[in-house]
């Protein structure tokens, strides 16, 4: 079965909404539709999606901050919100589980300007990797999101000025680094090596976009499963409506794989 999964950090729903959010929603005619940062509280925001998706919202305690949503044509056979003891409050996972596989939308918490969350960050990222290696212990994973990092050197215009900042420190890198030597793959980056000057975040300080100084900071990942069966992967560059762009994955997964399909979340 080939689906079609967009990823999108809106930074605040409601106000992409005002921004055409609806129309390109309904243009990309996509299986599953992945937010982050949607910034809202249940009750703040009603979504005419049609009858064919189901809405599945994880908000943040703290009002008006992080946030996460996913929006399938495809009812899961299980749900789950945070990581394996859903002791997180800032609604940065969803999880939703599927015969052969799991697909997953993450905010990574932001190390800050001045780095003062990057102890938290650090551990948080090992949870992470500890929790989506489980799962892919079991089926195929589809990681999407925006994981605040640049991996490599051509993920961030001028990097040479940008090494030792928030999200492209050696120690944000290098948790992307243990995460895909465990057999996750950067969707993109395996289709485009070599392509630079394509990113999915930019500043909104004048110009920026204007001229393209960007970061590529959202990513879809898969576990080793679906290595092979990657259709296509892009940046939809031309959309406009937050600080980041839409990502996409096309993926061939295959139904009744010979994974191990016993039910498995925490």
């Amino acid at each position: 079965m080939k689906l079609k999964c967009v990823s999108w950090n809106v930074n605040g729903l409601r106000s992409a909404v005002t921004k055409g959010f609806l129309d390109i929603f309904h243009e990309q005619q996509a299986d599953f539709f992945c937010l982050q940062e949607i910034k809202l509280q249940a009750g703040q925001i009603e979504l005419d999606l049609g009858d064919s998706y189901e809405q599945y919202w994880n908000y943040a305690v703290k009002k008006g901050y992080s946030g996460t949503a996913i929006f399938t044509k495809h009812k899961p056979l299980s749900v789950w919100y945070g990581l394996e003891d859903n002791s997180e409050d800032e609604g940065r996972i969803i999880t939703l589980e599927y015969e052969s596989y799991y697909i997953l939308t993450v905010y990574t918490p932001n190390a800050k300007r001045d780095l003062s969350r990057l102890p938290y960050r650090l551990e948080w990222e090992q949870r992470f990797k500890d929790y989506v290696t489980k799962l892919a212990a079991h089926k195929a994973v589809i990681i999407c999101g925006d994981l605040n990092v640049a991996h490599l050197d051509h993920d961030v215009k001028n990097a040479k000025a940008n090494l030792g900042n928030s999200g492209f420190t050696f120690e944000e890198r290098a948790c992307m680094s243990s995460l895909l030597r465990d057999g996750f793959t950067d969707t993109f980056r395996h289709q485009y090596p070599f392509v630079e000057d394509k990113f999915s975040w930019w500043s909104f300080m004048p110009k920026v976009r204007e001229r393209n100084i960007g970061w590529r900071i959202d990513y879809f990942l898969v576990s080793s499963q679906l290595k092979d069966h990657i259709i296509e992967s892009t940046i939809e560059d031309h959309i406009l409506g937050s600080d980041h762009c839409p990502v996409t994955l096309t993926v061939e997964v295959v139904q009744n794989a010979d994974f191990d399909n016993d039910d498995w979340l925490p």
